[in-house]
């Protein structure tokens, strides 16, 4: 596991860095502490990382410019704040907990145990796409469905566009709202636009949505979105 602290405090940044240790022992393969929103940029641009550990107030410097990048990149925020009234714009985008200063060691655990389980009690607004070299935010609202793409996505926005995003669908799947449902290893659906859960003869089952789109639906995934749905079957 690859990890980054960016926080300017050094006392809180060390502690951190010996509670992750504590934690996580040998499955920490590199660690690096930042003070500074430039450095800590510039080592992301160099340096592939699993997850950051990221202060809001950096010296002055606003925390979010990073969050906002890093909604766009391929590891993992949690965010280590004092400032627990910047929780719910934080989640906005995307972050994947907040854990509150002073850290404790069983929070902490908490959090890196939600990074293991994909909890999916995420509250994220935004999904971060770098096109060219600038940042959109995509808000999540507007997704009708995520499809595997080899090592990346593509996100089907209800205006009909699609967009590529450098994710995996296994890594975007922590981030997304718990109304986003992985109904197929290629596909997660935002139930909210989820009309009819289709069955044909054979056990080949679809969801169909209100666009009229059909995607497939994996065998193992269908009882559990049946009786979360509470869906009307529709027969082929």
């Amino acid at each position: 596991m690859r990890i980054l602290i960016v926080d300017d405090e050094g006392v809180a940044a060390r502690g951190l860095e010996r509670m992750l240790r504590d934690l996580l022992g040998k499955k920490i393969s590199s660690l690096r502490i930042e003070q500074s929103l430039i450095g800590s940029q510039c080592f992301i641009q160099e340096n592939q990382i699993d997850i950051l550990f990221l202060d809001l107030n950096l010296g002055g410097d606003i925390g979010f410019d990073l969050l906002k990048e890093s909604s766009a990149a391929s590891f993992v925020t949690i965010i280590t704040s004092g400032n627990t009234m910047e929780a719910i714009r934080a989640f906005e985008y995307g972050v994947l907990d907040f854990v509150p200063k002073p850290i404790s060691k069983d929070r902490l655990e908490k959090a890196l145990k939600k990074y293991d389980s994909n909890s999916g009690q995420n509250k994220t607004k935004y999904i971060g796409i770098k096109e060219d070299d600038q940042l959109r935010l995509v808000a999540s609202k507007d997704i009708l469905y995520i499809e595997a793409d080899d090592k990346k996505v593509k996100l089907f926005l209800k205006s009909g566009e699609t967009i590529s995003h450098q994710k995996s669908l296994d890594f975007i799947s922590k981030i997304l709202p718990s109304h986003f449902l992985r109904i197929h290893r290629s596909f997660v659906v935002n139930q909210k636009f989820i009309k009819h859960i289709l069955v044909s003869q054979g056990g080949f089952y679809q969801v169909e949505l209100v666009t009229k789109q059909k995607l497939k639906m994996g065998r193992s995934y269908y009882k559990a979105i049946k009786a979360k749905l509470n869906l009307d079957l529709q027969t082929n």
